[in-house]
């Protein structure tokens, strides 16, 4: 399989399982919101995650059919962007005992996905910048 037909695949199971969440999602905030606190409750408000595990399994899938280079990168690049968010993450928890609001577990994922797509360009943009 080429790199283009690999690309088509991942993106639709991708956009399937994306959709699969928001679908869920919606369903889950709009029925959840009116349940008792239980684990019915908690079972409905959780659903959406089927979704995202759809989402990390079509990821993984696109994992194991790339280029051995672009393997070591994309590990790489999510390297740094681990050891980033960890180092906000650890300096906050002290601010927060600083008495700093607490933060929601939802912006880890921003943080570091944000430093991943950064730390991902910019390494795209100097290895082009050296050709």
């Amino acid at each position: 399989m080429k790199e283009k037909e690999k690309a088509k695949v991942y993106v639709k199971e991708l956009i399937a399982s994306l959709v699969l969440y928001t679908v869920v999602l919606m369903a889950a905030v709009h029925f959840g919101k009116q349940m008792e606190a239980g684990n019915l409750k908690t079972a409905v408000m959780v659903s959406p995650m089927v979704g995202m595990i759809a989402a990390f399994w079509a990821m993984a899938r696109a994992y194991q059919r790339m280029d051995e280079y672009i393997r070591r990168v994309l590990l790489e690049n999510m390297a740094i962007a681990a050891v980033a968010t960890i180092g906000w993450t650890f300096t906050y928890g002290f601010m927060e005992t600083a008495g700093y609001p607490k933060l929601s577990m939802f912006s880890v994922w921003v943080g570091f996905g944000s430093v991943w797509g950064a730390v991902s360009c910019l390494r795209n943009w100097f290895s082009r910048a050296e050709e």
